[in-house]
């Protein structure tokens, strides 16, 4: 006897909605048990987590802010997996275009700027992050190199160059010897929506981006081909879609979002640079775009629940003296289920016996 997965002929379209609830679920099972392991009330526990985040005004600017990043590097990542092209490398790209921003902050700090500044730095890191991404893009297409193991390489290069800038020539020489920049001008640092709060400009910009996306893959030529070409690649090449070039084409988008979201991260948020100012957006928006079904919208809705775990998880941090290690758990409980849900809503398990089983 041996078990089978068997391609399903039609997958229906309610299945494929339901398929994200139900891993959502199946985390949410989960989480009871590891709470009740660790000796914890669950429901106590899953109130901390899921329900205090949502409970006043400045929690939810807090899952605003958090979801920004998020949602903006899994909507790129989303273009990439839908043409088939797998960027694992968008934490570098996010550190990259924090750099490059950042870099500009840093060089005309103590000098004459002006409202030219932000732009320019958004600008930078954009391209800053889009340049890195067209690494893995160009060893693909040319040498036919994973990008996989290459993008993924990448982060750690990416991590090590911010460590030695913070550490070295850009360390702030007023700071104690901390390894960080100098806290940015108000001209190098975004405007704040609400007085007294920390939302900023990077929020709607992000909501932008989102809607720009939709439009995108669902209506427009080039949405089509980024379909096709994940699809049915051989179609696409009968079609006259040069699948090499879209590559690139997605690989530098999505590093362009990525890049975007880490200048917009240390422009509005930390205001500075330090090692380890991103607590892994880049890979967590691996979850955000697979849970939001690689759609732009689906990433907005599945990166402010995301965000709501990080919040939740803070919280749980000071109130249950629980690790942080536990939200990383739960991220990586919302992935594995998410990818086995995805997995039973396309094929299907059968049995073999006897002489078919051989």
């Amino acid at each position: 006897m041996r078990l089978v997965l068997e391609r399903r002929a039609q997958t229906s379209f309610g299945l494929l909605l339901a398929s994200p609830l139900f891993a959502v679920a199946l985390t949410l099972v989960s989480a009871v048990g590891i709470f009740l392991a660790l000796g914890q009330d669950p429901w106590r526990a899953l109130h901390i987590y899921f329900v205090m985040p949502l409970s006043d005004s400045w929690s939810l600017q807090e899952v605003a802010i958090k979801a920004t990043p998020l949602v903006l590097i899994a909507v790129g990542l989303s273009l990439c997996y839908r043409s088939n092209n797998w960027n694992i490398g968008a934490e570098g790209q996010f550190l990259i275009g924090a750099i490059c921003g950042g870099g500009l902050a840093v060089a005309t700090h103590g000098a004459a700027t002006g409202p030219w500044l932000l732009p320019a730095m958004l600008a930078a890191g954009a391209l800053g992050g889009a340049l890195y991404a067209l690494v893995p893009a160009l060893l693909k297409v040319r040498l036919g190199a994973n990008e996989i193991l290459t993008s993924l390489m990448l982060v750690y290069v990416a991590d090590l160059l911010l460590d030695w800038l913070v550490r070295g020539p850009w360390r702030d020489p007023f700071g104690f010897n901390m390894p960080q920049t100098v806290t940015f001008s108000p001209d190098a640092t975004l405007p704040l929506l609400l007085d007294g709060g920390r939302l900023n400009i990077g929020t709607p910009i992000m909501l932008m981006i989102v809607a720009i996306a939709a439009v995108l893959v669902a209506r427009s030529l080039k949405g089509f081909e980024i379909r096709l070409v994940g699809e049915a690649p051989r179609a696409a090449r009968f079609a006259g879609f040069d699948d090499k070039r879209l590559a690139i084409t997605v690989f530098m988008i999505s590093g362009a979002l990525a890049g975007l979201a880490g200048v917009l991260e240390a422009a509005g948020t930390v205001r500075q640079l330090q090692p380890g100012f991103s607590p892994g957006y880049g890979f967590t928006a691996i979850i955000v775009a697979f849970l939001g079904r690689l759609n732009p919208i689906g990433c907005l809705i599945a990166g402010t629940f995301v965000a709501i775990t990080f919040i939740g998880g803070e919280n749980a941090q000071i109130m249950l003296r629980l690790p942080l290690d536990v939200t990383r758990v739960f991220q990586g409980l919302l992935l594995f289920y998410v990818l086995a849900c995805d997995t039973f809503t396309t094929y299907r398990i059968r049995l073999e016996w006897g002489r078919a089983a051989a």
